[in-house]
């Protein structure tokens, strides 16, 4: 009797060794600490970008770029900032120029959001490792939210960006523009501000459109949506702009976004009024105009209708204040973020009333977010610090300048003095690194305090030092 045919032997499905190790990695990073998969993934992808920006193909000239201005032009479009060491218009390729332009697309997202998105469209759904890297990269508490919100994050900034461009366009070709260059300057500039990146493809910046609300209102409306953070937009979307059914989160970000902007706006008027190097020969109503759009900017945008080393000296220091509160957590905008300036306040507010809890709407503060938010202000200050210390000493440049550069550099806001490109390599080394901090540094300490809980198992007694 023939015995039985032996079926014919299938290739093994199992992965291939470093892919099977790569993987494991990632899901006992994910699991472990997604804020150090965090930090990994948007350094990967900074020296992908530096790799591309370093080609004869993306500058104009055809030569390669020097490491140092490739690596700072990266750094810049993937955190989002907008410094510049080269001109974007004159020195960059169109190759450049779309490089860019991807680059502050996915950095605006999040690395670990296209991650997830990537996962999401590969798998069909999101396992508990995928929803854990994209609850890091876009900062939410719940798990549960992470499918919804990355639905709404690709929606909204999709439908924004193209109701942006949609706006510009027209606009831009009544001006003269070619069809194509004004779709692809409209493009531009609808990614650049809603991701509150600052870069411009005019040579010339926003100058030649200082007066033309046309141009400089769609700017700031998309500047300001992109500064509020992606977890506030869901919930405006679903509350259908109900304010009785907002979180806390969202009512604390909109309030304190609404009285920086009423405040930037009346002390940057109060400054430059009279400034005959600014707006002293304009109208009243390009005066307002400009006082707007510079609180909107001042606080992550980094577009600019006038030269920032014409300004006051007090209008320059409201500047490093304005840029180092920054935006909305989990937003495209940098800085130490509105709710953690609301929380110290609202903490300093109990302490003048002799209240036990910090409340706001009726809620209660709980005192982990206090230390948070402490924990953020000091490494926030101290980043500063340390990067106007080490350019001081690179330099020969007064505080002023530097501290300019350094706060708009670790706000990822992108506004400038003129610094930058006059910087030696191992100044725009610093530059970027101080970036690269603002950009993922505060995030992943917040995160990271957040998440570490450990319960003590007994108390010392309570003794209270002399404060003040």
């Amino acid at each position: 009797m023939a015995s039985p045919q032996q079926p014919p032997l299938q290739p093994s499905r199992r992965p291939l060794g470093f892919v099977a190790a790569g993987r494991d990695f990632i899901d006992a990073v994910a699991n472990s600490s997604p804020a150090r998969l965090a930090l990994i993934v948007f350094s990967l992808v900074i020296l992908v970008f530096t790799a591309l920006l370093s080609l004869p193909a993306a500058s104009v000239s055809g030569d390669v770029t020097p490491l140092h201005d490739a690596m700072f032009t990266a750094v810049s479009a993937v955190c989002v900032t907008g410094l510049t060491v080269v001109s974007t218009a004159a020195y960059w390729s169109v190759f450049g120029q779309v490089l860019i332009l991807v680059a502050i697309q996915v950095g605006g997202l999040g690395i670990l959001t296209m991650a997830s998105l990537l996962a999401l469209a590969v798998n069909r759904r999101l396992g508990v490792r995928g929803k854990l890297i994209a609850q890091e990269g876009m900062n939410t508490g719940r798990l549960g939210e992470v499918g919804s919100l990355l639905r709404i994050v690709v929606a909204t900034t999709v439908l924004i960006e193209l109701a942006l461009a949609a706006v510009l366009a027209p606009r831009f070709m009544l001006l003269g523009e070619p069809p194509v260059q004004a779709i692809w300057h409209a493009v531009f500039y609808s990614i650049s501000s809603f991701n509150n990146a600052g870069f411009t493809p005019h040579s010339d910046g926003l100058v030649p459109y200082e007066n033309d609300p046309w141009i400089l209102i769609p700017l700031m409306l998309g500047v300001f949506i992109g500064s509020l953070g992606f977890p506030v937009i869901m919930v405006l979307l679903q509350s259908r702009l109900k304010p009785r059914r907002w979180n806390l989160h969202t009512k604390l970000t909109l309030v304190v976004s609404f009285i920086l902007l009423g405040a930037g706006s009346l002390l940057w008027a109060a400054f430059e009024w009279f400034n005959q190097q600014t707006i002293a020969g304009m109208g009243v109503g390009d005066k307002i105009l400009h006082a707007v759009f510079a609180s909107v900017m001042m606080r992550s945008g980094g577009f600019s209708l006038v030269d920032m080393a014409d300004q006051d000296a007090s209008t320059l220091v409201i500047t490093d204040m304005l840029m180092f509160a920054g935006g909305g957590s989990a937003s495209t905008a940098g800085g130490i973020k509105v709710t953690t300036i609301a929380v110290i306040f609202l903490a300093i507010i109990a302490e003048a009333r002799g209240d036990t809890d910090v409340r706001a709407f009726a809620r209660n503060i709980p005192a982990g977010a206090l230390r948070v938010a402490i924990s953020v202000v000091m490494l926030g200050a101290t980043m500063v610090a340390v990067a106007t210390l080490a350019l001081l000493v690179i330099t020969d440049q007064t505080l002023q300048p530097v501290l300019f550069e350094v706060i708009s550099a670790f706000a990822t806001v992108g506004l400038s003095i003129g610094l930058s490109p006059e910087l030696p390599p191992a100044g725009k080394y610093v530059l970027a690194a101080t970036m690269f901090a603002g950009r993922v540094g505060t995030i992943t300490l917040a995160a990271a305090l957040a998440l570490r809980q450990r319960k003590p198992l007994y108390h010392y007694p309570e003794e209270r030092p002399i404060i003040g």
